[in-house]
């Protein structure tokens, strides 16, 4: 190779290594940021969800989360995305309940790790804004207006989340923006024994009324 050809590659390649060189600390600080954001932002999301029954809020808002997504959020004060993370000892099974508040019709996804847990929640009633608004969670799950699920967990860990599948309409557009609840019970696997003797006992009831009615 000519030994100009030589000396402008070898300038070539020095000036991309300059170049370069000048970049990677941008390079080092974008992907820090961006690592400790994610970090930030992963750890202010995750709350413990308690397995008394009791539940926790959870807010939809469009306008309020950054990129306009229907996640669900902590609170109206807070647009971190809520996920709710709770373990289920061996021996025992958990029921996960989620209902729709506020105005009816919204349905949701409900996520664990993820990946939808189970099929969407039930189809609620859009009365739109003429219905009347619930804010409590055991009333709106009394009222078949309002859209439920009740999901059976087994032993293991999870990590809930949800998003807005559904939204009621506002002059015949989607509000984007609601409330709603999760509630968590755990309990004891029943016992071989206990569900034998469960079974005999039906039987035996299912005997007597049998015999009762023969006789009449």
């Amino acid at each position: 190779m000519p030994l100009l050809l030589l000396q402008l590659t070898a300038a070539r390649h020095s000036n991309q290594d300059s170049i370069m060189m000048k970049f990677v600390p941008i390079f080092r600080a974008a992907a820090l940021a961006t690592l400790t954001l994610a970090a930030a932002f992963s750890s202010a999301q995750a709350a413990d969800l308690a397995a008394d029954g009791s539940w926790t809020e959870f807010h939809v808002d469009a306008l309020q989360e950054p990129s306009g997504s229907l996640d669900w959020l902590a609170s109206y004060d807070d647009n971190s995305l809520a996920h709710y993370t709770f373990t289920i000892e061996a021996g025992k099974v958990g029921t996960l309940t989620v209902v729709d508040t506020g105005f009816s019709g919204d349905r949701f996804i409900v996520r664990n790790h993820g990946s939808a847990l189970g099929q969407e929640t039930s189809v609620g009633v859009d009365l739109g804004l003429n219905g009347a608004a619930i804010v409590d969670f055991d009333a709106a799950l009394a009222d078949l207006n309002y859209s439920r699920a009740v999901y059976s967990l087994q032993a293991g860990s999870y990590d809930i989340s949800g998003y807005l599948s559904k939204s009621v309409l506002q002059d015949g557009s989607p509000m984007n923006s609601t409330t709603g609840g999760v509630q968590l019970t755990v309990s004891a696997v029943p016992e071989p024994a206990t569900v034998a003797s469960l079974l005999a006992g039906l039987a035996l009831l299912a005997m007597r009324r049998k015999s009762i009615s023969s006789a009449k």
